[in-house]
């Protein structure tokens, strides 16, 4: 479905080819991912080459349902900011969260399965909704809200790599990114606290930093994010996707 993935196992180091673009090898064991957007076609094509040859599979993609999300009492730079420090920072800021999303790291641990990264939050948003901030209708919501205290511990809930971690962003206040391999990265958005560095190997359970509400946010909350080679995931859907089995 849109926001979804597929996860499967071919030979070692494979060539996957998802829509025409190689998107790189299967891992050492044969493992890999590919991911569809929030706004991903009806149909997706995968290709997997090996020395033996080729194989194709068509994919029907179902689409999302998405909500309409309206937050207001956002402070003006928060949703158009026009200073020209403040934009010169943002463009800052992007260039060095784009480096970590553009992570590539030779993992396969997304196939042990996901967990929820705060125990007993509430789903304040959901993936994919159109926001609309102080009246303006913006771009949708790439991430799952859940509300916890303060403080609240976040934990990774995939091994992985730590591609990214800084406090102090605009938008995102304390953000960290996990690269899990195969190019699927989560976010984790508005921490008060960021316990693990750019570098770092993380595992399943590990607390990575804490619950705030730094940044464009109205409430203490986590924002939890999945980007897969650029592409737009419902990280929820991760949750108890184990394939140990295959």
């Amino acid at each position: 479905m849109q926001g979804g993935y597929a996860i499967g196992r071919t030979a070692p180091r494979a060539v996957i080819d998802l829509d025409g673009e190689m998107i790189g090898p299967a891992s050492a064991q044969g493992w890999f991912v590919v991911g569809f957007d929030r706004d991903a076609p009806p149909v997706a094509h995968l290709n997997i080459t090996t020395a033996e040859g080729s194989a194709s599979h068509e994919a029907l993609i179902a689409p999302g349902v998405f909500d309409i999300q309206r937050i207001d009492g956002l402070p003006a730079d928060q949703v158009a900011p026009a200073d020209p420090v403040l934009l010169a920072r943002i463009a800052a800021e992007g260039e060095r969260k784009a480096a970590g999303f553009a992570s590539l790291a030779d993992l396969d641990a997304f196939r042990g399965g996901f967990i929820l990264p705060v125990k007993g939050a509430r789903r304040s948003a959901r993936f994919g909704g159109q926001r609309v901030l102080n009246g303006e209708p913006r771009r949708p919501h790439y991430g799952v809200d859940l509300a916890a205290p303060v403080g609240t511990p976040v934990r990774a809930p995939a091994a992985g790599l730590v591609a990214f971690s800084e406090t102090g962003l605009h938008f995102e206040g304390g953000l960290i990114l996990i690269d899990h391999g195969q190019g699927l990265i989560t976010a984790y958005l508005h921490l008060s606290k960021t316990l693990v560095a750019a570098g770092d190997p993380v595992i399943q359970g590990q607390v990575i930093g804490a619950v705030g509400k730094e940044g464009r946010a109205t409430g203490p909350h986590l924002c939890w994010r999945m980007k897969w080679h650029g592409r737009n995931l419902d990280p929820s859907l991760m949750v108890g996707a184990a394939v140990s089995r295959l």
